[in-house]
């Protein structure tokens, strides 16, 4: 397990890598720089003026200069500056962590709660009204835009029962009953669409670990059918479970970049859209990069999981 890890470790290296050259090309092919954005759309500056402001900022160099000076700082832990605010970016996206890492996880425990029971449910009722009533609608969650769900989600809210939810984000610590008002909304909307997928995992392999031998062997000596679900079936059919919730965190770290502008939560994902709206593009590439090896933490912490949860697969 070790030597898997530390295999693992390294080939993160040409990962992060490639990743930091595409996000580094990606935002200098955005139309308009910094200076646009300074200066404004109505200003005549001087062609002085121009050149200063992009020596400056250091975007008056080659393409090949500026990336080699930035991962050589970030290879240092040094992140770079914002353009706008003059903050360390590193700094930055540890103020926002914490907001993105809470919806993250509140976002997963409502895929899981109900994810994983619908897909038993669906699994146990297989081919019944109740089975094509929860895969239309884990397709229908599937096929919503997040963006249109949280406004219906506000907006059914608003007009129905009249209630808002608050703006702005308290911390869970200062105040716990106002930060559970804020959260539960792009909780839910953040989750259900993660959670369609993982019910129609455990559904898939629910019903073929419930064919299983074992599983005829075990009713043969006239088990419970509850026991067989929940003490054989359901232990094997969370195999490949985790394999997808794990998975499913990077596109919950995606989905929060929308679902933290629509109710307006300092995240990470809104610091990232800020940024590329202002060409701020130390903000950008500290931050995605920052994103992309949270990413492949996680994916190696699922493997390492995998490996205890499945007692016949071991790394070597």
């Amino acid at each position: 397990m070790a030597k898997y890890i530390a295999t693992r470790l390294v080939s993160v290296i040409p990962t992060l890598f490639g990743i930091s050259v595409l996000v580094f090309l990606a935002v200098r092919f955005i139309p308009g720089t910094i200076v646009d954005q300074i200066l404004g759309a109505d200003s005549i500056p001087t062609q002085e003026t121009i050149d200063s402001l992009r020596a400056y900022f250091g975007i008056d160099q080659p393409i090949h200069t500026q990336y080699l000076r930035w991962i050589g700082d970030a290879v240092q832990g040094d992140l770079g500056t914002s353009w706008r605010t003059s903050q360390p970016v590193a700094s930055m996206i540890a103020a926002r962590l914490p907001v993105t890492i809470e919806l993250t996880v509140a976002a997963m425990f409502v895929a899981l709660v109900t994810g994983i029971p619908l897909g038993i449910l669906s699994a146990m009722r297989e081919n019944t009204r109740l089975d094509h009533v929860i895969r239309i609608a884990s397709l229908f969650s599937l096929s919503v835009p997040i963006f249109w769900q949280a406004a219906m989600l506000i907006l059914v809210l608003s007009l129905w029962f009249n209630w808002t939810p608050p703006a702005g984000y308290v911390g869970p610590i200062e105040e716990p009953g106002t930060n559970f008002r804020m959260m539960i909304l792009p909780s839910i909307v953040l989750g259900t669409s993660v959670s369609a997928t993982i019910m129609r995992m455990t559904r898939s392999s629910m019903l073929d670990v419930m064919r299983q031998d074992y599983i005829r062997t075990a009713r043969a000596k006239g088990q419970a059918e509850r026991v067989i679900v929940w003490a054989h079936g359901l232990k094997n059919a969370l195999i490949p479970v985790i394999t997808v919730a794990g998975l499913q965190v990077g596109y919950l770290l995606g989905g929060a970049v929308i679902t933290e502008e629509v109710f307006t939560l300092p995240g990470l994902g809104r610091l990232v859209l800020g940024a590329i709206h202002q060409r701020d593009y130390p903000v950008v590439q500290g931050a995605v990069l920052f994103i992309a090896a949270m990413f492949i933490l996680i994916n190696l912490i699922v493997d390492v999981i995998y490996a205890y949860v499945n007692p016949t697969l071991r790394y070597d």
